[in-house]
């Protein structure tokens, strides 16, 4: 009985001084950076939270806090700043609501006076600076301070004066979002991936990432701008017309599909073939002609996927589904509630 009254005595030591059984959350706070962010690599590897790190990994780690990697990429710091708010829900832990806070400081700080974001913050090297929509990076961060503002998806649980800060930053956003939307003869189309932050501009990523119409991006700018309530009439005429770009640049008759290759590096190689029932669009449509286009790493268009070197073919989303549940689903239910 004694021992089991001690055992039970320890185990409240232990969740009073901040500690918990969530390896993940833990591991969120030896990534997270001095100045509030989180990178998403460790070396050239994406960051694994279930991974027990050794004690000398935990130290290599520790050293490199103040390291110029924080992101917005690939799901960085906005992820962990919802896992731990979630993980505080649960195990009352302060250092991860801290942790959190600190997270959503770090977004409101990397926001341009224009309203944008950009993919790194602080590292300003290369095209880290340009305003990203690229793999929705800029809509991860508004989702999450429209969600602080209006304090949903557990973000009450965090300090209240963060609440005015992310409302003003959310209203900059979807002014950056309404600025950027392209005109082409006066019509609004969707959006680039991402735009030079100074003049607003579409511009080029990586060297197989040119201006272009996004068939990917576009999708959740719309399906962000879809959250907000009693939208202005600009923000409905947005919507509107992005969802009719969609519609005409939908490629039907087709289909991008796995094909096995035992000659093939990986086994397998990645080919458009006929399909009567099929329907996709492309990640890049040129803005000059509205074209789909493709690009290897030596930055030349290419009329079709079959052209770029099978590395970048088979190792990127040339094609996707992504506007169908948004044309078919979600903008009917918006639409009806819109008029």
């Amino acid at each position: 009985m004694k021992l089991r009254i001690s055992i039970l005595f320890f185990l409240a030591s232990c969740f009073a001084n901040g500690y918990s059984q969530d390896l993940v959350a833990d591991n969120m706070l030896m990534f997270q950076r001095n100045y509030g962010g989180w990178p998403k690599h460790l070396g050239n590897i994406a960051i694994d939270y279930k991974k027990q790190y050794s004690v000398a990994e935990k130290a290599a780690i520790t050293d490199d806090s103040g390291t110029n990697d924080a992101t917005i990429d690939n799901d960085a710091t906005t992820k962990e700043i919802k896992y731990l708010v979630k993980a505080y829900k649960q195990f009352n832990n302060k250092k991860y609501v801290d942790a959190a806070e600190r997270g959503i400081r770090y977004l409101l700080k990397a926001q341009y006076a224009n309203g944008g974001w950009p993919q790194f913050y602080p590292d300003t090297s290369l095209y880290r600076t340009e305003i990203t929509y690229n793999d929705n990076a800029m809509t991860n961060v508004l989702n999450v301070l429209y969600d602080v503002a209006n304090q949903l998806n557990d973000m009450n649980l965090v300090d209240a004066s963060l609440q005015e800060p992310s409302k003003k930053a959310v209203e900059k956003g979807i002014e950056c979002i309404l600025k950027t939307q392209i005109k082409v003869n006066g019509q609004l189309t969707v959006w680039c991936a991402q735009y030079d932050c100074k003049t607003l501009q579409p511009a080029k990523a990586r060297s197989y990432e040119l201006p272009s119409f996004s068939g990917e991006e576009s999708v959740d700018i719309v399906l962000f701008l879809m959250r907000l309530p009693n939208p202005s009439t600009e923000i409905k005429q947005s919507i509107r017309s992005a969802v009719e770009w969609f519609q005409k640049s939908k490629i039907t008759g087709w289909d991008w599909i796995v094909v096995k290759d035992s000659t093939a590096v990986k086994g397998f190689d990645r080919v458009v073939v006929k399909d009567e029932h099929g329907e996709m669009w492309a990640r890049f449509y040129d803005l000059e002609t509205g074209e789909p286009f493709f690009c290897g790493r030596d930055g030349i268009k290419k009329k079709t996927v079959a052209e770029i070197e099978y590395e970048r073919r088979t190792g990127y989303a040339w094609y996707g589904k992504w506007p169908k549940d948004l044309i078919e689903k979600k903008y009917p239910e918006w639409l009806a509630k819109n008029k």
